[in-house]
């Protein structure tokens, strides 16, 4: 290893260190592998750390105190405490192994430990990944992964045909990758995926979704997305996506579906938002190809059936049918219409999620996002019961889920991120969210007035109650039965005058407390 990676181990955890320590003080080989190198080297965190030694499953969990082993795979898992925070560390320590022939394409039929650490590394899957770092820093890189990180390549480790007939989710795992660390693909490997990728047909859904979720939570899922569909996976795990592909949209926006879509996920990814809004994001217009309708034709004044076509653009053509198909094909010929696609686009989110077997609460708010990211969004038009219905159709907890959807729906029209239209819907969610300044705040209410105190329905009634606000609004301490009681009693001795002034000023205090209170919600959106 070169003295610029010697300051590695500096950045390896103690207590894995020490792990590798205990390895070779007993006697075995031991090196870090993998993943963790390779983030390591490109100055990332790694998530999880992997050793590899000739030591024998039965040999390693001799040497440690804590140990699961519960795997076909001979790997120990080793259960260590990081002394500078006191949290536990889970390292995982597997045997140098040679893995023969994959019948299924998803499981080697055998498995065998080895003595060599060079035949572990000809197992795993891409250069960058088969490298190995000792507790002294030395690095072993046979495959020249080293080589790729600087290039920034992804390439397999031996011929691509066979690691991806071994494993065919590995074609997936390059996708990731390359989104993941902004590495592009090698020209050998983008072909044999291109040549494999029915492949992944023998992988379980389990597995294609989690790596289409990692790839989805990626910096750039566009991207991911995109080369999913040249590679021809995509076909194969969400082919309704494909539909979007040159299905124009006219009007106001500017892409086909396809690339609306992918700008809309896109924007999710770069603003950090989670996952069900990134996949709504993705899905939400997933059903305008199958509701796209061709609602009318604009036929200019020189169209005739034996004469001439006089073109917006100027182009002058002769002969009647040769006018009228030259002029349907231009884009200003045609409009359309996609009415209910958010209804069959949550009927096919559905679908989707479902047989990615998504988790069911998952499947079920994209689905809701999808189906009610359509709602009306005029302020200057709507009311705050329009606002609260739809409130009610996604639930409290999801409404500030579906505005980001909603933002993101814009954004992949290539507009304003929130303007000043949707700022002050914004602005009535919260509004409408909002507990209101009511009688329902006071201690006691019309019918213990009546049954309690009293006092009969009617003007004075609301007068009293008024006034108890005003008083509570003041004071909220005096907000208790006993007080307000009390008061009710003084009140209600009072002439109709007198107790209409009372019950005015504070009806006047509560709207100006009301009008105070939105003013700094429209204030808070930059609508005032």
């Amino acid at each position: 290893m070169t003295n610029e990676y010697k300051n590695l181990i500096d950045k390896i955890p103690k207590e894995v260190l020490k792990t590798i320590n205990q390895l070779e003080n007993a006697g075995f080989e031991a090196f870090l592998v993998g993943g963790c190198v390779r983030d390591l080297i490109l100055g990332n965190k790694p998530k999880d750390w992997d050793i590899t030694t000739n030591a024998k499953p039965e040999e390693i969990i001799k040497l440690f105190e804590k140990t699961i082993y519960e795997n076909d795979f001979g790997t120990v898992l080793v259960i260590t405490e990081d002394v500078s925070d006191e949290t536990l560390r889970q390292i995982e320590i597997t045997p140098y192994r040679v893995e023969a022939k994959y019948s299924d394409l998803r499981h080697p039929d055998q498995i065998k430990f080895s003595d060599k650490l060079e035949e572990d590394l000809k197992r795993r899957d891409f250069t960058i990944n088969a490298m190995a770092v000792d507790s002294k820093g030395h690095l072993t890189d046979i495959f020249e992964g080293l080589k790729d990180i600087y290039k920034r390549t992804l390439r397999t480790v031996g011929k691509p045909d066979d690691r991806f007939k071994e494993d065919a989710l590995r074609m997936l795992r390059v996708v990731r990758f390359s989104v993941e660390l902004s590495f592009t693909v090698s020209h050998e490997t983008t072909e044999s995926i291109v040549k494999n990728a029915d492949l992944i047909k023998k992988i379980s859904v389990e597995r294609i979704r989690d790596e289409f979720i990692k790839i989805i939570m990626s910096p750039s899922p566009a991207v991911g997305i995109t080369i999913l569909q040249k590679f021809g996976l995509l076909r194969y795990i969400i082919p309704e996506l494909e539909e979007g592909i040159g299905c124009e949209q006219l009007g106001e926006h500017i892409y086909d579906v396809w690339n609306h879509l992918l700008h809309a996920v896109q924007y999710t990814a770069d603003k950090g938002m989670a996952l069900e809004v990134r996949l709504a994001a993705l899905f939400h217009d997933i059903g305008k190809p199958r509701s796209r309708r061709v609602v009318g034709e604009r036929l200019t004044r020189d169209l005739a059936w034996s004469g001439r076509a006089r073109l917006s653009t100027g182009e002058e053509n002769r002969g009647p049918d040769k006018s009228l198909v030259t002029f349907l094909r231009h884009p200003s010929a045609k409009k359309y219409t996609f009415y209910g696609h958010e209804v069959v686009g949550a009927r096919m989110t559905k679908k989707i999620m479902e047989r990615l077997k998504f988790p069911r609460k998952d499947a079920e708010l994209v689905e809701k996002l999808v189906r009610n990211h359509m709602f009306f969004s005029d302020p200057e038009k709507i009311t705050l019961s329009a606002v609260r219905r739809t409130i009610t159709k996604v639930g409290k907890e999801n409404i500030w889920t579906l505005m980001s959807v909603r933002e993101a729906d814009r954004v992949g029209m290539r507009k304003k991120e929130t303007p000043y239209r949707l700022r002050r819907y914004f602005a009535m969610i919260e509004e409408a969210l909002r507990d209101p300044i009511s009688f329902s705040q006071l201690k006691i209410d019309g019918n213990f007035m009546m049954q309690e105190l009293g006092i009969k329905p009617g003007p004075r009634m609301g007068w009293i109650l008024h006034a108890l606000l005003e008083e509570v609004l003041d004071d909220p301490s005096k907000n208790n039965v006993e007080h307000l009681s009390a008061l009710v009693k003084s009140l209600d001795m009072l002439p109709d005058d007198a107790l209409r002034t009372l019950g005015e000023r504070g009806k006047e205090k509560k709207e100006g407390l009301e009008e105070k209170e939105i003013g700094l919600l429209h204030k808070k959106h930059g609508v005032d």
